[in-house]
């Protein structure tokens, strides 16, 4: 199996939870717990791509590696693209898998099932979605939906990604999971294309890599990992990892 570059971008400027890389969760920064989960994936060297030297100062503290993007770059792809290009300028990794950085619980096997779709060289891009189950999330703006035809028992090649209640009808929905396995020259090419009209209107980025004709596959997960972006999230993850360690909280 060919072997990844796994980057985590990183930013202090979270206007919901300011410093939301360093907060502090069962002793640890988060960015230090999503490091510790790329890396017992195994699928390759993991990179924090970061804004501030603070993060950067603790990913080093963790034995971690991190670079320092721009921080004007205007996405988390972008920073991605950045880190990628000043720690492998040789192209040694034509696989780059961006794994957010406020997924603290994210499960080693969702990130290897985002590398999965790469197999099929007519893909693009892999990520992954898992079956909503729960009835509110169905018209939940805030849980993204891809929508796609089935090419295998566990995956999908997307066909659309929305906020919306889709497709219509009885049957499952979705909900996408911003993982993303780029082949290096689909990133390339991704991060030197203009937002496009359907990205504007939904606020999804990955809709410009469709509107591209680039091609997404989407790998079924079961787990849901819980993202952390306001209080009440990061004393949700907080209390998860003090139920699975309660002796040493």
């Amino acid at each position: 199996m060919t072997r990844a570059l796994v980057v985590i971008p990183a930013r202090m400027a979270a206007t919901r939870l300011p410093d939301k890389p360093l907060a502090d969760i069962h002793g640890r920064p988060m960015i230090v717990h999503v490091l510790d989960q790329a890396r017992a994936a195994d699928i390759g060297p993991v990179l924090v791509a970061c804004d501030d030297a603070r993060i950067k100062a603790a990913v080093e503290a963790a034995g971690g590696e991190a670079v320092l993007t721009p921080p004007e770059l205007a996405s988390g792809s972008d920073r991605v693209h950045a880190a990628a290009t000043a720690f492998d300028a040789d192209g040694r990794f034509d696989v780059v898998l961006n794994l957010q950085g406020d997924v603290p619980l994210i499960e080693p096997e969702a990130l290897r099932a985002a590398f999965a779709p790469l197999a099929d060289p007519a893909v693009d891009i892999g990520t992954i979605a898992t079956e909503i189950r729960d009835p509110a999330l169905r018209s939940d703006h805030g849980a993204v939906k891809a929508v796609g035809t089935q090419v295998g028992e566990d995956r999908l090649r997307a066909l659309y990604f929305t906020r919306a209640t889709a497709p219509h009808g009885p049957g499952p929905l979705y909900q996408h999971i911003g993982i993303y396995a780029y082949r290096r020259a689909a990133l390339a090419r991704f991060v030197s294309l203009p937002p496009s009209p359907l990205e504007l209107r939904e606020k999804l980025e990955q809709l410009r890599a469709l509107e591209a004709g680039m091609r997404i596959d989407v790998s079924l997960v079961d787990s849901t990992p819980m993202d952390v972006n306001t209080p009440a999230d990061l004393a949700a993850v907080r209390a998860v990892l003090a139920a699975r360690h309660p002796t040493s909280c």
